[in-house]
């Protein structure tokens, strides 16, 4: 198992793939939310995966403050079905988080989560700042997480 942390540029078209094919996988058809997965935000984004056996199991993406919102933020959180429950997801954020906190001097971080996952992005010290919204057809919340 390898950790890998790459700029759009540095992608090859194997990894790219894969890690769209899982976006589209998971958030469009296993959710069954059709909506624009490619927004053109990946391209100045830092894209961070596990990877194993040449097979990506947990990715996020890390967008710049500006980008999507004023805040630096992490989005597009996915664990493949086959990798779920063994810990990917806590530590695949708890890795981008201090990507952000040791590359960047940015007082806090924001994402956008689906609102069942509300606990889960607590446990790793983000904090709900909205009410609950419909995102795709699904409810949602801003949440934010201050530097310490």
């Amino acid at each position: 198992m390898s950790w890998e942390l790459k700029k759009f540029s540095e992608l090859d078209t194997h990894n790219l793939y894969e890690i769209l094919k899982l976006r589209v996988e998971v958030f469009v058809v296993e959710q069954n939310c059709p909506y624009p997965e490619l927004d053109d935000c990946d391209q100045q984004a830092l894209h961070l995966y596990l990877k194993e056996n040449n097979e990506i199991l947990a990715y996020c993406r890390i967008l710049p403050a500006g980008l999507k919102y004023d805040d630096c933020s992490i989005g597009r959180v996915i664990v493949r079905e086959q990798a779920r429950g063994k810990g990917y997801a806590r530590v695949i954020m708890q890795k981008a988080i201090n990507i952000i906190e040791t590359s960047w001097n940015v007082p806090c971080i924001k994402l956008c989560a689906q609102s069942h996952l509300q606990h889960f992005y607590q446990s790793v010290g983000f904090e709900t700042i909205s009410d609950e919204f419909d995102e795709d057809g699904i409810p949602h919340v801003y949440m934010i997480r201050s530097k310490n």
